[in-house]
């Protein structure tokens, strides 16, 4: 899964008592980073790789639990995403500022596209060494619909995740700029979040019902209906869309709950290790199919757990917020460049050098290093360049200059999102 997170995406910190014209040395300053952000993103792309490096590699749980589970790395990813992005949507919004879009898709297209399009072509110029099997056709990565009826064990298979993503940012600023056209309060916002977790847990229950069992196609379609499915995973990324509304648009409320942030670290940790219990006992069960209560619940259950994480990431008090994680930083922001390489970079490595590396967790520590290394090399030599350009060009989403939303949608609790 692609996170299309970098640490420029990090939000400003909010500072209540600005004057309206803040002058452009202040107005562009350099964005602070959240190191229990960070510290969540390094987690995610450990666990994708985990989960990966069994299908792809070992064919075994190498890494026990985290191979059994490391596909909710995915999960994580869009907590975050959905944080991030609507945070940085709703903090303009909340201050009557009007939203571009053109600046806001010019950012994300420059923020995931450079590193996506230079390992699509690797995939198609070296189809064999890239792992040797049949990618789906080129349109569809390009207009980012791949995952839509996508076949398990195609190349470049992980990219659905990133074409989830890419419909998410195309339809959040979307909905925020028509609720605030139309004048409608923050409470619309707050039953779209809940009218969303709904309609995905309703969704993936009528699939289940077609897909789920093995005597139906041995649930092999479980996976392009479910699994990779836009609507059956668009609602993970509502947790993190919720905090982000709720530290912009309820400021009061906000303060009260980010001071209790050790409360909110236990209730993360054991809302993951409750629904990780459920994921590994009945997710799937041999002879009998992918179970109804995860495959129903599950995606949105790990999501909100992994939301009530994102919290204790951002409440001064929390250890997840105070504690700087060695490595963490430039894992997290490495981290979209790994995920689209690890895949095949460990294929590579047991494919052309598996035989001759002694011992398993020897080759482990190879695609590890191999993976590290690739990923740093695209982002320094392709997503660095295009993250200054986009910084020259496209500093922010609400250009200087642009006019304000009406006074009426404005303030703590009637602001539209």
């Amino acid at each position: 899964m692609s996170s299309g997170i970098a640490a420029s995406d990090v939000p400003r910190p909010y500072h209540p008592r600005l004057p309206e014209k803040i002058p452009a040395a202040v107005n562009t300053p350099t964005p602070r980073r959240f190191d229990g952000l960070d510290t969540l993103r390094a987690i995610a792309i450990v666990l994708v790789f985990m989960y990966h490096y069994q299908v792809f590699v070992s064919r075994e749980a190498t890494f026990g639990l985290g191979s059994t589970l490391g596909w909710t790395g995915v999960d994580l990813f869009f907590v975050l995403s959905g944080y991030l992005i609507g945070n940085q949507i709703f903090s303009g919004m909340a201050k009557g500022e009007a939203l571009s879009l053109k600046a806001f898709y010019a950012r994300r297209f420059l923020r995931t596209l450079p590193n996506f399009y230079v390992v699509l072509a690797l995939f198609f110029l070296f189809p064999t060494l890239m792992g040797g099997r049949t990618p789906p056709p080129l349109w569809r990565f390009l207009t980012f619909t791949q995952n839509i009826g996508l076949e398990p064990g195609t190349a470049f298979s992980h990219a659905w995740s990133l074409c989830v993503e890419e419909q998410f940012y195309l339809l959040l600023p979307a909905v925020a700029l028509l609720l605030a056209a139309t004048r409608r309060s923050v409470a619309w916002g707050w039953l779209l979040v809940i009218g969303g977790i709904a309609a995905g847990m309703t969704y993936r229950h009528v699939m289940w019902t077609r897909t789920g069992l093995v005597t139906q196609n041995g649930s092999m379609d479980y996976y392009p209906n479910v699994y990779y499915s836009s609507f059956g995973r668009f609602d993970e990324f509502l947790p993190g869309v919720a905090v982000a509304m709720l530290k912009n648009f309820h400021r009061d409320a906000w303060t009260r709950v980010t001071r209790h942030g050790q409360a909110w670290l236990a209730a993360g940790l054991l809302a993951v290790v409750a629904v990780g219990w459920l994921l590994n006992d009945s997710y799937f069960i041999d002879g009998y199919g992918y179970g109804w209560a995860a495959s129903t619940f599950g995606y949105s259950l790990v999501a909100m757990a992994f939301g009530l994480l994102v919290l204790a990431a951002l409440s001064p008090d929390s250890w997840l917020y105070r504690v700087r994680v060695p490595g963490a930083a430039a894992l997290a922001a490495w981290s979209y460049a790994i995920y689209l390489t690890h895949k095949p970079m460990a294929q590579i490595i047991k494919a052309q050098w598996g035989a001759a590396i002694p011992g398993r967790w020897s080759l482990v520590a190879v695609a590890v290093l191999a993976s590290l290394v690739v990923g740093w090399l695209l982002y320094r030599v392709v997503e660095t360049p295009f993250m200054v350009l986009r910084e020259r060009h496209f500093p922010s989403s609400f250009p200087a200059g642009q006019a304000k939303l009406p006074a009426n949608t404005q303030g703590h609790q009637g602001v539209s999102p």
